[in-house]
C-alpha cells in the first residue's frame, strides 16, 4: 500500500542489532527503506547489517560528538537521512538507594539523552530533506512506576516528555516526532528482568489482556506506521503496543 512504502528513504536505528531494534530495522528494510544500524557491539552489528541488506556503525551514542558522527556516516554512505528511530537503552535494576551517581548517568545518558542528540544531529538532515520521522521507544515504564527501575523510569518518562517537545518544535519543518511504549516484550532485557525480579513473569501475564508476553516482531507494524506517510497528521503522541497491560485495572 502506497501510504507505507518507504521505497527511496533512509532510516538509521540505534540499538538496531537485537531486540526491538532489530525488529524494527527489518520492518523498515522489508517496506523499501535502506536501513542503517548503530550499536557498540562489532559482531551484533555485522550480523544485523548482512540481513538487513544494509549498514551498520559502531558508535557510543551517550556522546553527543558520536551522535553527530553517527548521522554524518549515514548521510554520506546511504545518501539522506528520512527516519530517526532512537531505540538504544539500558537497565540496571536495584532499589533507589542503592544506585552509584555513575549509574544513574548511564542510565540516563544511555537511555535519554542519546535521543536528544542523535534527533538534534538528524533535524538539518531532515529538514534539507522536506520533512522527516523521528520515533522514540519509550516503555509502559513512561507511564507507571516500579521500585527497582528509578533512573530507566524517569528516562523513559523524559522520552515522553521530549517527543511532545520536539514535535511541538519541529512541526513547521515537516517532521513528525512520536514516541511507542513497549509493554513487557520478550528481549534479552527482560529476560534478564525475569531472573532478577521475582515473580515478575507471573503478574506480567496476569495483568495483560492478551495473556502473553509480546514478541519484538510485535513492533513491526507500529515502526512502519509511524516512519511513513501514513502517520503525516501524527505527531507528540505516545502509542502503548502492550496487548492492553496499561488498560488493565
Amino acid at each position: 500500500m502506497e501510504l507505507f512504502d518507504l521505497e527511496g528513504k533512509v532510516a538509521l536505528v540505534t540499538g538496531g542489532n537485537g531486540g526491538i531494534g532489530l525488529a524494527m530495522a527489518r520492518a523498515l528494510a522489508a517496506a523499501g527503506a535502506k536501513v542503517a544500524v548503530a550499536g557498540r557491539d562489532a559482531q551484533k552489528n555485522a550480523a544485523a547489517a548482512r540481513e538487513l541488506g544494509g549498514i551498520a556503525i559502531e558508535a557510543d551514542i551517550r556522546e553527543e560528538g558520536e551522535c553527530r558522527r553517527l548521522v554524518a556516516r549515514t548521510v554520506a554512505t546511504l545518501g539522506r537521512l528520512d527516519i530517526l528511530v532512537n531505540n538504544a537503552g539500558i537497565n540496571i535494576r536495584k532499589q533507589p538507594q542503592d544506585y552509584h551517581a555513575a549509574e544513574w548517568r548511564s542510565v540516563l545518558d544511555t537511555n535519554l539523552s542519546s535521543a536528544f542528540f542523535c534527533a538534534q544531529a538528524a533535524w538539518p538532515e531532515m529538514k534539507k530533506a522536506g520533512g522527516g520521522k523521528i520515533v522514540n521507544v519509550g516503555s509502559m515504564m513512561s507511564l507507571f512506576g516500579a521500585s527497582f527501575a528509578a533512573p530507566y523510569a524517569a528516562s523513559k518518562g523524559g522520552i515522553v516528555q521530549l517527543t511532545r517537545a520536539l514535535a511541538c518544535a519541529w512541526a513547521r519543518d515537516h517532521i513528525q516526532v512520536n514516541a511507542v511504549l513497549p509493554g513487557w516484550i520478550d528481549t534479552a532485557l527482560t529476560r534478564r528482568a525475569r531472573e532478577e525480579v521475582p515473580g515478575l513473569h507471573e503478574r506480567v501475564l496476569a495483568r495483560t489482556p492478551a495473556g502473553r508476553w509480546g514478541e519484538p516482531a510485535d513492533l513491526a507494524g507500529i515502526a512502519v506506521f509511524l516512519a511513513s506517510r501514513a502517520s503525516d497528521f501524527i505527531t507528540g503522541a505516545a502509542i502503548p503496543v502492550d496487548g492492553g497491560y496499561s488498560v488493565q485495572g
